[in-house]
């Protein structure tokens, strides 16, 4: 079942059990999913759908920082409700220590030896981690391991 068809059958389930919140954000997702398919002008593959969902997660997660640091405890509630649906789509993320494997398997690929060749690293890593693992923490160890 790809994705569209889930939040389908998602979006019926949720009427019937009244779940307001739930059936919000699915909609804000079929919707970004039809603007995604709009913009390039032919039907979505996984990975794209996965690129919409990414971003859309990254959005509430920015919006939620920004909330707590204004102490608006109401609406930062609301983006943790939201938050949690849209993991519901997500593939399952993979382990530190998964992508600390992955991290040093591609730098001995890639051949990089120095803080310098970073972005060679990161263009190689990010296509094999979409969508299971936050760009932030292979940042992180990129730069650890290029040290």
């Amino acid at each position: 079942m790809n994705l569209l068809e889930r939040l389908n059958q998602d979006m019926k389930n949720a009427m019937k059990n009244k779940e307001k919140d739930r059936l919000s954000v699915i909609r804000m997702v079929k919707s970004s999913l039809q603007n995604e398919k709009y913009k390039l002008g032919r039907e979505l593959t996984d990975d794209d759908s996965l690129t919409v969902l990414n971003r859309e997660l990254k959005q509430r997660k920015d919006s939620l920082h920004e909330f707590e640091q204004a102490n608006r405890e109401d609406l930062a509630s609301k983006l943790r409700d939201e938050i949690v649906v849209l993991e519901d789509y997500m593939p399952e993320q993979l382990s530190e220590e998964e992508v600390t494997q992955i991290v040093v398997q591609t730098i001995a690929e890639v051949g990089a030896s120095t803080k310098g060749d970073m972005g060679k690293v990161m263009g190689a890593i990010m296509p094999k981690v979409k969508g299971k693992a936050d760009g932030g923490l292979v940042n992180r160890l990129v730069q650890q391991y290029l040290s």
